[in-house]
């Protein structure tokens, strides 16, 4: 599976594991300050997998607007707002339906950004 998403972006396993770090930590943390434990780890449960879907859907996107040229550009919007809908839809869902802890979801997802940034480090600590 490694070498699957190594083919699709380089970068791409690293950025998942520090996804994943981050939730890992999101969790161990948060768990301490809530009083519904269950919902908060649904919601971050929720928050990781709609990140990791996201890197991979940017990975990919980015993938075809190489390969596709010259309308590059307004496929990459449309992808991006298409990622966008999505997430508001699951966390609509999951807000409406009281299935989740919707900050938990939230921070979850900017795991996605806070994996970007850290990426860096993450692929040296690995590769080290």
């Amino acid at each position: 599976m490694i070498k699957a998403l190594k083919r699709l972006n380089e970068a791409l396993p690293g950025l998942l594991l520090g996804i994943l770090l981050f939730g890992i930590a999101e969790e161990l943390i948060g768990i301490w300050f809530v009083s519904d434990k269950l919902k908060f780890t649904i919601g971050v449960i929720t928050g990781i997998a709609c990140a990791a879907g996201m890197g991979i859907h940017i990975a990919w996107v980015l993938e075809e607007s190489v390969r596709c040229g010259g309308t590059a550009t307004k496929r990459m919007a449309v992808f991006s707002a298409l990622r966008y809908i999505c997430v508001v839809i699951v966390f609509f869902v999951m807000t409406y339906f009281d299935l989740g802890n919707f900050y938990a979801a939230f921070i979850g997802v900017l795991s996605l950004k806070i994996s970007a940034y850290a990426q860096p480090l993450i692929h040296k600590i690995v590769h080290e």
